[in-house]
């Protein structure tokens, strides 16, 4: 428990699913894909990353959620998000250093993120963490299925 804003960070469950969706719901320009972001999709992520994601909660009430996962060689950072009401109070960096130190136990030796671009917040956040911005490589994707669409709140 971080004893200013009484919040606690703890690994996520397939229990928390409807409040960390209404969560990602409430917050401007997150992107949700239809079939990742499904509670299937999210229940096969964490079977497969059992140890690695996180919420913080405030009393039971689910405030910031980070879906966390790795490959074997590399980890990564999906869908980090804090409500707005409970921002600038260090929940976002407790977050990813709980995710860290997961990954580490499982002997994952670096960690990415992806950011949009038009995420100001986020691109931000992570500047100001010390994490590299990479502008010596691009990124791409191959939509396998193209009825996993993502939708951005507005």
């Amino acid at each position: 428990m971080n004893k200013e804003l009484d919040y606690m960070i703890r690994e996520m469950t397939e229990e928390d699913y409807d409040q960390i969706y209404d969560l990602w719901m409430s917050i401007h320009g997150f992107g949700i894909r239809s079939i990742d972001d499904s509670r299937e999709g999210v229940s096969r992520f964490l079977k497969r990353n059992p140890t690695t994601s996180v919420v913080a909660v405030v009393s039971t009430e689910i405030v910031g959620a980070i879906l966390c996962g790795h490959d074997g060689r590399r980890g990564c950072l999906y869908h980090v998000c804090v409500r707005e009401d409970y921002r600038k109070h260090g929940i976002g960096k407790a977050m990813v250093v709980a995710c860290m130190r997961a990954l580490q136990k499982e002997r994952i030796n670096k960690v990415s993120i992806i950011a949009f671009k038009s995420n100001s917040v986020g691109n931000e956040f992570w500047k100001d963490a010390g994490w590299t911005f990479r502008e010596d490589l691009n990124y791409y994707d191959f939509p396998l299925n193209e009825e996993n669409i993502t939708r951005f709140n507005q």
